[in-house]
This record gives C-alpha cells, structure tokens and sequence, in this order.
C-alpha cells in the first residue's frame, strides 16, 4: 500500500443531487421545490419569528419593565461569616483584600455588610455599605465601621 492506490472508504463519498438539469435526471423541472409559492422562488428566505401570518410571539407577549442603568450591586455578607472569618485567621481589622483571599467575593465586586448573626469580638471592618443593624451590632462591640 502507498500514497497512490488510497480511496475513501466505500460509500463514505455521495455525488450531490443535479437539481434543474432536464427532464431525463428525474430531478427537472421544479428540482424538488414543489409548485409556485415564495419558498420555490430563489432568494428566499423566512423572517425571523414568522408564525405563517398568525401574530408572531414577541407581539402577542407585551413589554414589561426596564434596566435600571445606574444599578449598583452588592455582595452580601452577614456578621457571621465575619465572625466566623475573624475566629479562624485571628483578625481585628476585616478588608476587602482579606475577604477577597477568603474567596468570599471577586476582583471588582462592591461589598455590602447585613447584620444577620452575632459578633464577638472587637473588628474594624471596611466595606462599600452597611445596614443599619450591622453598624448597631459592630459598634456595640466597640468595634468600627469603615465605609469606603
């Protein structure tokens, strides 16, 4: 066997129909597209969405609310899990780096404390926003709130 004698495998290669070619090839005529109509017509193409004339879905379905473009969305992370972070590393001081490390958030996430748990020790924590009872609950530790 060499590079001269090798074919495909036997019935791998299929010779294409010959649309439109008369009569005699049995494929003449109107090559398989059936009698008249836009989809026998050459250039043809169906829109987007077309349901045959009935109302298409994205008109029947009406519009509904908006993107709030200014939207600023915060991770969420409650006293507890500072708590919990604080006890396991020995922090006083919790930052966006440390929960950052601890795969708490992302790169470029904005931060937000909520005060559900408790908390034990004294921390300063720095973070992008605060709800009322995370600062109440930090403070009453004599802890301090950081808002960056």
């Amino acid at each position: 066997m060499d590079l001269s004698n090798l074919k495909p495998a036997k019935g791998s290669i299929k010779r294409s129909k010959r649309l439109g070619r008369g009569q005699g090839s049995g494929k003449g005529g109107t090559s398989t597209r059936g009698h008249k109509g836009a989809k026998s017509r050459s250039g043809y193409s169906k829109k987007i969405g077309f349901e045959g004339g009935q109302m298409p879905l994205q008109r029947r379905v009406p519009k509904s609310g908006f993107k709030n473009i200014n939207r600023k969305e915060f991770k969420a992370i409650n006293l507890i899990t500072l708590q919990t972070l604080a006890e396991k590393n020995n922090l006083e001081k919790i930052d966006i780096e440390i929960l950052r490390k601890a795969g708490l958030i992302a790169k470029n996430d904005l931060v937000k404390i909520l005060g559900k748990g408790t908390i034990e020790r004294k921390l300063e924590v720095h973070a992008h926003a605060f709800s009322k009872s995370a600062v109440e609950a930090i403070e009453a530790r004599k802890g301090t709130v950081v808002k960056l």
